[in-house]
């Protein structure tokens, strides 16, 4: 399948790039996967030539009481309705929340993408639980992206990036907002495990930071440049070997004192060299001063196989909690993905299900249990392309070693600017 298909291709052509389930197809999907998920349907159509677009009858439909009702949802279906050219309309967005709807961070990604697509957003604002977004054709070009808040940087340039790959030319974003906050990866997560598992499928970026962010202040600054690619490749990982090594950071930053990151790191350390031992251990007490915005506090743990896998764990400090807590939460964290025989992380499974989809050709990564998020990407991933996962078992998995086989054939999605 090429993306952004030629304006004057067929009509019958354009559908090609749309899975044909109908809504009371997937909500049968979703209660064979999940009984307890709530409401989700999808109905579609894709672009066809860029000035029927804008005036054509409908577009994909998600619900946003889909499986996980955050912010996910709207990332993985805005960026693959960006690459795809098929329009969206999700409703229901964060539905059952407390503060339902739109929050500044969502509200900058759907900009954002918009911005990179020249598309047309409807329902832009704070609090809208319900929106449309109609792209056009992806263009390079230099953005900035600014929550206001502490909203996560890793989770716009999650929605940003896999569009990015599909413009004519290198991209260059400057996102603002938190760094290193509760609820999605620390930059240095984004940095040391995202980064070195999307790059086996091709993807080419380089990101700076220029300021660290904490909640709830907010104020990171990362600089962010991704090269475009012609198609990306499919990824075989299904061995994760033996850890070899075990690193990490722990940082404060602001007026914490230094001893509050020595404190993390010894007790992460005294915590791990209690179930592992033969491997060198090293985790850095840093503190912060000028690259940080106010005041914050956290560790991750990264460790690495003899394979090459990357698996973490990490912790970001609260008050009220000690700092010998954090330290062992973080490594609590990457002792629990190290139990399952997955080459991935239970963080970074659900990121990688739309270069799986887009790859060309089937895509096997071995996890651990397949959380939510991963279960949700696939659902939309399968609905908005052709892309066909299947999830088994595998078959040499222990009593303790509950691991299963993600397999995707992709759809082979090309650039056609390249």
């Amino acid at each position: 399948m090429v993306m952004r298909e030629a304006r004057d291709q067929t009509e019958s052509t354009a559908r090609a790039t749309v899975s044909p389930r109908q809504p009371h197809d997937i909500l049968l999907l979703l209660r064979e996967r999940q009984r307890n998920y709530s409401r989700a349907e999808i109905t579609a159509t894709p672009r066809r030539r860029e000035e029927e677009q804008l005036s054509s009858s409908w577009k994909k439909f998600v619900s946003g009481k889909e499986r996980v009702r955050g912010g996910q949802i709207l990332r993985v279906s805005a960026a693959l309705s960006c690459i795809t050219g098929a329009a969206i309309h999700v409703r229901n967005i964060r539905a059952g929340r407390s503060t339902p709807g739109l929050r500044p961070q969502h509200l900058v990604g759907l900009q954002l993408l918009s911005q990179m697509t020249s598309g047309l957003l409807q329902g832009s604002k704070v609090g809208s639980t319900d929106i449309t977004l109609k792209p056009r054709l992806v263009k390079a070009g230099q953005h900035t992206a600014d929550t206001h808040t502490a909203g996560s940087v890793c989770l716009l340039l999650q929605a940003s990036l896999p569009v990015a790959l599909f413009a004519d030319d290198a991209t260059t974003f400057v996102l603002k907002g938190g760094t290193n906050t509760d609820m999605a990866p620390h930059i240095d997560y984004t940095l040391q495990v995202f980064k070195p598992a999307v790059e086996k499928f091709g993807v080419n970026f380089d990101c700076d930071v220029i300021m660290r962010g904490f909640y709830p202040k907010g104020g990171g600054v990362v600089s962010v440049t991704v090269q475009p690619i012609k198609q990306l490749e499919p990824v075989v990982m299904t061995t994760r070997g033996n850890v070899t090594n075990i690193t990490g950071r722990a940082f404060v930053s602001g007026v914490l004192p230094f001893k509050l990151a020595k404190t993390m790191s010894v007790a992460a350390l005294r915590t791990l060299r209690a179930q592992i031992s033969g491997v060198h251990m090293d985790i850095a007490a840093l503190h912060e001063d000028k690259s940080a915005f106010g005041n914050g506090s956290g560790i991750i743990i990264i460790a690495e196989t003899s394979s090459g896998c990357l698996l973490a764990g990490s912790a970001l400090g609260k008050r009220g909690v000690q700092p010998d807590q954090v330290g062992v939460a973080a490594a609590e964290s990457l002792l629990s993905n190290l139990q399952h025989g997955g080459c991935v992380d239970d963080f970074l499974q659900d990121q990688l299900i739309i270069f799986m989809a887009l790859a060309n050709g089937t895509s096997r990564i071995r996890t651990g249990p397949v959380t939510l998020h991963t279960q949700t990407a696939i659902h939309i991933a399968e609905t908005l392309t052709k892309a066909k996962f299947t999830i088994t078992k595998c078959e040499d998995a222990g009593v303790s070693d509950e691991s299963y086989m993600i397999e995707c054939k992709g759809v082979g999605g090309q650039n056609p600017h390249l």
